[in-house]
């Protein structure tokens, strides 16, 4: 038996959007792909799959993880 597909919502700023579809299709996939493989590795390894820092920052200067919480 399969498990049972659902929605999920997600913001992003239109241009990233756009690159990330160009992104995944020009290796095959498409968006909803990319994220379950995300969600997916984050669940198997208990963590999320690349370094996260606040040295990673945005062209803005605003620290890439503080985006991830804008919204809840």
């Amino acid at each position: 038996m399969g498990m049972a597909s659902v929605n999920v919502n997600i913001r992003m700023d239109a241009e990233l959007k756009k690159e990330f579809e160009a992104f995944c299709s020009n290796v095959g996939m498409n968006m909803t792909t990319a994220f379950t493989i995300f969600a997916r590795r984050t669940v198997r390894e208990n963590r999320i799959p690349f370094e996260v820092s606040a040295d990673c920052r945005r062209e803005e200067g605003r620290p890439a993880v503080a985006e991830a919480g804008e919204g809840l």
